[in-house]
């Protein structure tokens, strides 16, 4: 999209400010050329993925590496690799898109992305040309699959605590690296790893570019998992591996940025591979709805059932809106970036740094949403979803890894307020004015002056007010606790919690805003009511989050004052969700698929 005549906004800046849905990206916008990749993404799991699950699932010898070489052949790994190595050089919300539909894809899903997101970009974005050109054409095709080992026995979280050494050799022509390394995605079959260790006594991390040809490394057998059974999880042990000095990756030290810059896109690509996961297990259970008969009816007649698919399609169509929205935020902001005078692999670094908070949020919002569509689609199924013959037994087992991976949802939490403060610290977000004008407001007398009847005005004055409360739990627990917030990890995650209801609440109403202003009010109906849907389990949610951290850390007077600044702040008209409900869950039942 052109961003010339839109306001480039920086991350995090959601809770400050208002958009207009006319500087928001909806998936609804994706030109043709978009479609057909995603298309092609669809029929490669249809013919592919879809019907190997088992085979996948036992892990036969080649298979997952002859379907990564297939999914090269097609492009699918290099559509956001630039075409001067061989891929298609499309943006990061194409990319989203990619990772988006084969999500759907089970342990599939999980071996490409860990192919083209941490085991490819950190080449791509801090190699040096010699790495870019050896290493990225390969990988692009699928001729070699990478992997990255980061986590050992004792550094999940904590990643910079890793013990994996690197040591020169006295010729100074290679490093020698010993360690252990766990979990690692595609180990089993990948030719190349990126591999974090500590050269001597240095404090921080160093990556290396190594190939498993080089010798020194040795695996234990496949790990036996919950879930994602076909995806390869090895530990990995480096044995005075030989690494050449020409492969270190970046500069010594830089490893732990490396790392933490691509988690951030690796956390917005779970976002998008989650909400594809959700919308093929919704099409799943519709499908069975419709077919299952009880009591001489379909099930998909019982409000009961329609209250699942309902719900189950509304948390989708929410975390898409905002998934779409942060993915076009993050190109604007490379663009602008380039257009300064930015060299292009530090732009798209940077533009994602920029909305990290974003991506945390969505991470934790995509993952729990799928939980939940799955948890629903066992139910909808009943015995037959507990049974391991039907498909919910897998998507269930699948998706609970997508609490943990990307740093788990804990951690995430507690980096989107952490990351908030440390940028209104340096200057860079400016949240004490409006908290203070919050506060403020909190001893004057409420405003009751003339309703706006304006479109979109009442949901406009809920996410206005939303954010106002936000800022007063927040600016009050910053003000009460001070250098001991960080270690109030509750009430730091009933903020994030908050924070993120702001966001996703918001780009639900800028979505269904303008589509509502390109296909009018009738064709959008059913955004219409997941909107208001969504709204009401926001406001509901925000509250009690905020109730629980007021309770946390103020008292007397002031805590009493805040509660009742909080109940203002969360007042919604009534509304008929159960009414609304039933006519989004028509329309699914209707399409016999998610159909938003």
């Amino acid at each position: 999209m052109e961003t010339t005549d839109k306001t480039i906004v920086k991350g995090g800046e959601f809770l400050i400010r208002e958009t207009a849905f006319q500087d928001v990206f909806i998936p609804e916008e994706f030109d043709e050329e978009q479609r057909m990749i995603a298309q092609t993404c669809r029929d490669f799991l249809a013919s592919e993925v879809y019907p190997n699950l088992d085979r996948i699932d036992r892990q036969e010898e080649g298979l997952m590496p002859s379907l990564m070489t297939k999914a090269g052949e097609l492009g699918i790994l290099g559509v956001s690799i630039p075409e001067e190595y061989g891929g298609f050089g499309k943006n990061f919300n194409t990319s989203m898109l990619v990772a988006d539909v084969i999500g759907a894809g089970h342990s599939f899903a999980v071996a490409l992305s860990a192919h083209t997101g941490i085991g490819t970009l950190p080449i791509l974005y801090y190699g040096n040309d010699a790495q870019k050109e050896k290493y990225i054409p390969k990988l692009g095709t699928g001729e070699w699959k990478a992997a990255y080992c980061l986590t050992e026995p004792n550094s999940g979280s904590d990643a910079n605590s890793a013990r994996t050494k690197a040591k020169l050799t006295e010729d100074g022509k290679h490093y020698l690296i010993n360690g252990q390394k766990m979990w690692i995605t595609n180990g089993g079959f990948a030719d190349v790893f990126i591999v974090f260790a500590k050269i001597d006594e240095d404090k921080n991390l160093t990556a290396f570019i190594v190939e498993r040809e080089f010798g020194g490394i040795t695996m234990n057998p496949e790990e036996h998992k919950m879930g994602i059974k076909g995806s390869s999880t090895r530990q990995v042990f480096f044995n005075d591996c030989p690494v050449p000095v020409e492969n270190m990756l970046s500069e010594r030290q830089n490893g732990f940025k490396i790392a933490v810059n691509i988690l951030n896109i690796g956390r917005i690509k779970l976002a998008a591979a989650a909400i594809g996961a959700s919308r093929q297990v919704i099409n799943t259970a519709v499908n069975y709805s419709n077919e299952r008969i009880q009591f001489e009816r379909q099930i998909s007649k019982y409000g009961a059932i329609r209250f699942k698919l309902a719900e189950m399609a509304t948390k989708v169509y929410a975390v898409e809106s905002a998934n779409y929205r942060a993915g076009q935020n993050i190109d604007d902001a490379y663009e602008a970036l380039v257009a300064g005078g930015m060299e292009q692999n530090k732009a798209k670094l940077k533009s994602t740094e920029q909305f990290a908070v974003e991506c945390a949020i969505l991470k934790v919002w995509g993952s729990e949403v799928l939980d939940y569509v799955v948890d629903e689609g066992v139910q909808i199924y009943g015995g037959m979803g507990f049974s391991a013959d039907a498909p919910m037994d897998r998507a269930y087992r699948d998706a609970r890894i997508n609490r943990i991976f990307e740093g788990t949802n804990e951690i995430n939490r507690l980096l989107t307020v952490d990351m908030m403060l440390k940028r209104a610290m340096k200057g860079e977000l400016d949240l004490m004015t409006p908290a203070t004008a919050v506060a403020a407001e909190l001893m004057s007398i409420p405003d009751f002056g003339e309703e706006d009847d304006t479109l979109f005005a009442a949901e406009k004055k809920i996410i206005s007010n939303l954010k106002k409360a936000t800022l007063m739990v927040a600016g009050a627990a910053v003000q009460k606790l001070m250098l001991s917030l960080s270690k109030e990890q509750e009430v730091l995650m009933n903020i994030a919690d908050m924070a993120s209801y702001v966001y996703v609440a918001e780009s639900v109403l800028l979505r269904t805003e303008k589509l509502v202003s390109l296909r009018g009010f009738e064709a959008c109906e059913g955004q219409l009511n997941m909107m208001k849907i969504y709204f009401v389990e926001a406001v509901d949610a925000l509250q009690k989050a905020g109730k629980e951290a007021l309770w946390a850390f103020a008292e007397g007077d002031e805590q009493r004052m805040m509660l009742v600044g909080l109940k203002r702040f969360t007042k919604m008209d009534a509304f008929n969700v159960k009414d609304a409900r039933q006519k989004v869950a028509q329309q699914l039942i209707a399409a016999n698929k998610y159909c938003f």
